[in-house]
């Protein structure tokens, strides 16, 4: 893995090789494609990095990402449920056109086709995925060239004593570079469960063993809107919601908010450390400078906040996450940038089909990024549309609305 092609690290496409052979593309219009790696977080919102300027959390990875690339501060998703999500961000487009509004929906057939792993498959990347898959049907084991993914939640301990998640993770991350062709570009998809909750289990967020003492010697503020005042102010229907039953069992008490805070930082900086290995092994093979790696996050979360927990409603905490984008110069030329234009889930799939060389389908609701990450300063959205239609048995409330600049 670490000696270079002939082509050098970025890779040919296969695709284009064909072509050039076929006599229909001439020499000089191959395309050298940049490795991409993607990082989703599940369950994290914005704030929650030393970059972001949390006076707790440490992220020293994804703050040195940030240091290298852009970070942007107004990052939303349009519908803030896992599969939901994860759906548009596959396909670029909004839940009420992908239709997947549900955790048995799953994108198949024709409609995976139009993804961008698919498309970047098709143009010669070697693909790879691991972790959580999180969408209904059959795991798309066979349209990856690499699979170490997994259906439903998944759990942090296979068994008492055992590896964590997240470590297994980066292992396997790690893995999917050492085997990955010389020859070609590749894609990574690594989808974290952490720092999801290991939900119902009498330890809901269960750290890494070797974090246990972090932030032990800590006080995480609470936050200025957990008041009963502020509760009360909501209307019935969201105070009988499921976001009320997860604050009971995660925040009802002093005691409580610091236990579940704490090891929901410290998932997070186990993350952060699996993504500090990967960093480090791209560095290593001399493909950290030919590499796009995109950070960002499925969805918000509330840490209780108006008294609830979970996320799902259109409240700040719920539809904002990180994203961080480092990359081939332009992007990641000095000095760093932040940010603040309005970007959304649905953009991830065009940003990623427009740095890898190919066409954007017209069928896509997102915007590519590039623009952006290159410095220029496009018209731009200022305010988008927010969804979010799961039915879970009457216990979420249905929800659509506006969030604009303001």
């Amino acid at each position: 893995m670490g000696n270079k092609s002939r082509y050098g690290t970025w890779g040919v496409s296969i695709v284009a090789i064909a072509w050039l052979l076929s006599g229909t593309l001439a020499a000089a219009e191959v395309v050298r494609r940049p490795h991409i790696v993607l990082l989703l977080a599940d369950d994290m919102r914005w704030d929650l990095m030393g970059c972001a300027g949390h006076p707790v959390v440490q992220t020293p990875s994804l703050d040195r990402l940030a240091s290298q690339g852009v970070m942007f501060t107004q990052s939303f998703c349009t519908t803030s449920i896992c599969a939901v999500n994860r759906a548009s961000l596959l396909t670029g487009q909004y839940a009420s056109r992908h239709r997947v509004l549900n955790f048995a929906t799953p994108v198949a057939g024709e409609a995976f086709a139009q993804t961008f792993p698919a498309a970047l498959r098709r143009a010669g990347y070697y693909s790879g995925f691991v972790g959580k898959w999180g969408l209904g049907g059959p795991l798309p084991e066979n349209e990856f060239d690499f699979w170490e993914g997994f259906g439903g939640q998944g759990r942090f301990f296979e068994k008492e004593g055992g590896e964590h998640l997240t470590a297994r993770q980066a292992k396997q991350a790690l893995r999917f570079l050492a085997e990955a062709p010389t020859d070609r570009p590749f894609f990574l998809y690594v989808s974290f469960k952490a720092p999801h909750a290991q939900d119902g289990a009498a330890r809901e967020f269960p750290p890494d063993p070797r974090h246990e003492s972090l932030y032990a010697n800590v006080t995480v503020p609470e936050p200025p809107t957990a008041t009963p005042e502020a509760f009360a102010a909501l209307p019935p229907f969201i105070q009988n919601s499921e976001n009320r039953t997860r604050w009971q069992r995660r925040f009802a008490t002093p005691e409580m908010y610091q236990a579940t805070t704490k090891d929901h930082f410290r998932l997070i900086t186990g993350m952060d450390e699996a993504v500090g290995r990967i960093m480090q092994a791209l560095h290593d093979r001399g493909l950290a400078e030919h590499t796009v790696v995109i950070f960002t996050g499925d969805n918000g979360f509330f840490l209780g906040e108006h008294g609830l927990a979970g996320k799902w409603l259109m409240h700040e905490e719920s539809i904002r996450v990180p994203l961080l984008i480092r990359g081939p110069a332009p992007i990641n030329a000095p000095p760093a940038r932040t940010l603040d234009a309005m970007v959304l889930s649905v953009d991830v799939a065009p940003t990623i089909f427009d740095l890898a060389g190919l066409p954007v389908p017209a069928n896509l609701q997102g915007q590519s990024l590039k623009p952006l990450l290159i410095g220029e300063r496009p018209a731009w959205r200022n305010e988008f549309f927010y969804e979010h239609h799961y039915d879970h048995g009457g216990r979420i409330p249905p929800s659509e609305g506006i969030r604009d600049t303001r």
